[in-house]
């Protein structure tokens, strides 16, 4: 019962959301809401509501800092010197500037934060869609599967450790077996940008391209930017932060706050001034917020009710015995709606232990469920409770549903190629 109810809670979410009958934040309250009322848990609602709450809290205060340091960065254009040289790179060519996309996104989602890939790869090439004319959920959808391939499977990433911790495996004997499957997962990301640059090749204005690109030649395309003390002092500040973040010295929420104090004090000196800064970065913040905190309790009565771990067993009851030996290969297929669904704490500390615990019984090492539970990271990061996805929307102004249109209809085929690199390397077997 609980987990037919957790399957048509899903799909009306899906249904709701991307037919637009409701907007994402109704849709991701209102139906798990419905879903408790009709399991007779209508009396534990507000305890279920409060742990997801508990859950996401600091995402959602992490969310709204780092939201307010980038866009701090961006005010004081801290990455236009890099993203002129990406645009001299590119030539004005839109196969380029979506392959210079898609290499730039699995660049800097080797840091593991969502939010500053996103921030830091839109501020890049988001400009230049917008000049061109074109799509700009190109840039959501190749910056999403970079951060689900790189961050969503390193040790280091947030996802995978996870796993790791709740496993107790050996972070290298996890992740060197992944490597191949994530160079490989990366050439295909590249791949998909150069189709969908051919497209857009083909779309765009012959006349408004080639004036863009003697715009570029003759430099006229950019406004010339001034590197003085503070610049610097901002470029040596935010690779601090990086490296920070990196080696975990401190919480995220910890670095993020610190940071876009000392940068608010270096950067704006008048208070009326910091002050009208952080009201017009609100408006990027505040809805984020809002979504994370509602995502929150989705994740929070989807778990607490059983409905998660029902949805497991489930999808593991029509495993025959005679063929155990492919758990590593059904977990990693499972991963793709699970993961598109459920919080990353909800999915690794609630399911991944349940298809490990039944992988043992076969005789396979933990550390294959853990790569196979990874690879569904490409598709969390275009699903509703993947808190960094509300600032990328937020960023190219979209919709979720335009968005998960768009982004599922690769994003399906790059997650199932992850899987066939998995199997072709040996990350996760089926002997």
């Amino acid at each position: 019962m609980l987990a037919v109810l957790g399957f048509a809670t899903l799909g009306s979410f899906m249904l709701l959301v991307m037919r637009k009958y409701l907007s994402a934040f109704t849709a991701i309250m209102l139906t798990p809401i419905a879903a408790a009322l009709v399991a007779g848990k209508g009396t534990q609602l507000g305890d279920m509501i409060m742990n997801g709450l508990d859950t996401v809290a600091p995402t959602a205060a992490l969310l709204l800092f780092a939201v307010l340091y980038f866009g701090l960065m961006m005010e004081v254009k801290l990455f236009e010197p890099v993203c002129q040289a990406i645009i001299r790179a590119t030539k004005g060519d839109p196969v380029r500037i979506c392959v210079g996309t898609a290499v730039l996104a699995l660049c800097v989602a080797l840091d593991g934060d969502g939010t500053t890939s996103y921030m830091i790869v839109c501020s890049a090439f988001l400009p230049i869609y917008r000049r061109l004319g074109m799509n700009p959920l190109i840039v959501a959808t190749l910056s999403a599967m970079a951060l689900g391939t790189i961050s969503g499977t390193t040790p280091w990433g947030g996802a995978a450790t996870r796993g790791i911790s709740v496993l107790h495996l050996s972070a290298t004997d996890y992740f060197v077996h992944m490597i191949g499957p994530m160079a490989l997962t990366g050439l295909a990301i590249i791949a998909v940008a150069y189709w969908l640059g051919l497209r857009e090749r083909h779309t765009i204005d012959t006349e408004k391209l080639a004036a863009y690109k003697l715009e570029i030649a003759s430099g006229e395309a950019f406004e010339p930017v001034k590197a003085d003390w503070r610049m610097w002092f901002n470029a040596a500040l935010t690779l601090l932060l990086m490296v920070l973040l990196v080696l975990e010295v401190a919480d995220l929420l910890v670095l993020f706050m610190v940071a876009f104090v000392i940068a608010l004090l270096v950067n704006i000196r008048s208070i009326g001034d910091q002050q009208d800064l952080i009201k017009q970065q609100a408006a990027n913040a505040v809805p984020v917020m809002i979504l994370v905190l509602a995502a929150g309790v989705f994740t929070g009565i989807m778990t607490d009710s059983g409905m998660i771990k029902a949805m497991a067993d489930a999808a593991l009851s029509v495993v025959p015995d005679s063929m155990g030996n492919l758990i590593p290969l059904f977990t990693a297929v499972l991963a793709l709606p699970l993961g598109f669904f459920m919080s990353n704490d909800g999915y690794w500390f609630g399911v991944v232990p349940v298809l490990a615990e039944s992988a043992a019984h076969y005789g396979i090492d933990a550390n294959e469920i853990a790569r196979a539970g990874a690879i569904g990271q490409i598709l969390h990061m275009m699903g509703p409770t993947s808190a960094p996805l509300w600032v990328l929307l937020g960023l190219v102004k979209s919709e979720l549903g335009d968005f998960q249109k768009h982004a599922l209809r690769w994003g399906i085929p790059v997650s199932l190629a992850y899987i066939a690199f998995a199997l072709l390397t040996g990350a996760i077997s089926i002997a």
